[in-house]
């Protein structure tokens, strides 16, 4: 299948990559990622111990007794643009970007 690009105003050609995965295995729950994230893909979890996925209140922090740890999640990976700022301040390196097919 065929990839697209964009040629940027400098003749550049881009060809942006969206986020397809995230490793909740390597994640810390940081949250470096939600915070250069502007189109309000990701989003944070709790993990409890047997694996399962607790939705996080960042306004409350009431929950922890809920989970073990915090990880993100691809809350709505339909908003990504492609831009890969979440991996670029990623210290675990925890995203897999690919190239939309069309």
């Amino acid at each position: 299948m065929a990839t697209f690009s964009v040629t940027l105003p400098s003749g550049e050609i881009w060809t942006p990559k969206f986020v397809s995965k995230l490793n909740q295995e390597t994640c810390i729950g940081c949250a470096r990622c939600v915070k250069v994230c502007a189109n309000n893909v990701l989003a944070l979890a709790g993990m409890t111990e047997d694996g399962d996925l607790v939705v996080v209140d960042p306004e409350n922090d009431d929950d922890d007794d809920e989970y073990e740890r915090k990880v993100m999640t691809i809350g709505h990976q339909a908003n990504c643009i492609g831009c890969q700022a979440c991996s670029k301040v990623c210290p675990k390196k925890c995203y897999t970007h690919a190239p939309a097919e069309v």
